[in-house]
């Protein structure tokens, strides 16, 4: 049995990075070091260091003199993100609809079903619970480098996923996406798999590329 073990500045970077993803901190704004130490009840070292690694995620920014802010959703990122999982996450998912066993069907399948279930839950557990089904596609076959890069872009993508789904009538669409993948997954149809989670993919891209250009426009 593995015992994971938390230090102060990996709790501090959930908590930071969870009011990141859900729009507590606002973006641009800068973040207020003493003051949001002193709210968590935590000295500047671990909050500095959650800062850093929050730098490395993409969530933030520095600027000599000013600090760190959040950096907004832009059309930009949101098509980088999407393109490189597009090269890489079709094809894995039905590499991963091969290999699975019983164990990675009834995983994903879980997976989906808490994912429905979360409709109408905070932004930041949906968006979690987003990335556990697309990695739960992709995990079979012990291919560790491409599992974790997958997954390192489907964090990246979670404050895009929740913009993307606040239009009424998104998540219902994003339900049948999900389940038309989940069945050809299930019966280890590998190419019915990459081409729907393609379209999966290209829909979302494009929906989100429409939405934050409005915004920019605004």
């Amino acid at each position: 049995m593995s015992i994971v073990v938390r230090t102060l500045s990996d709790q501090v970077f959930e908590i930071v990075r969870e009011r990141i993803v859900d729009g507590s901190i606002r973006a641009e704004a800068p973040i207020r070091q003493d003051a949001l130490a002193a709210e968590l009840g935590v000295s500047k070292i671990p909050l500095r260091e959650a800062l850093v690694r929050l730098e490395h995620e993409g969530l933030i920014h520095s600027q000599a003199n000013r600090g760190y802010s959040v950096r907004a959703l832009s059309a930009e990122q949101a098509d980088e993100i999407y393109a490189l999982r597009l090269a890489i996450e079709p094809r894995a998912a039905a590499i991963g609809a091969a290999e699975a066993d019983g164990d990675d069907r009834s995983y994903a399948t879980t997976s989906l079903a808490a994912l429905e279930e979360a409709r109408g839950a905070a932004p930041t557990e949906i968006a979690v619970r987003h990335r556990r089904f697309h990695v739960a596609l992709v995990r079979p076959g012990d291919r560790m480098l491409t599992t974790q890069l997958i997954e390192r872009l489907a964090m990246l993508a979670e404050r895009y996923v929740i913009a993307h789904l606040e239009p009424a009538g998104r998540f219902a669409r994003a339900d049948r996406e999900h389940r038309d993948l989940l069945a050809a997954w299930l019966d280890g149809d590998g190419n019915t798999v990459e081409q729907l989670m393609i379209q999966h993919l290209e829909l979302t891209r494009a929906d989100l590329q429409a939405e934050l250009q409005h915004l920019r426009n605004r």
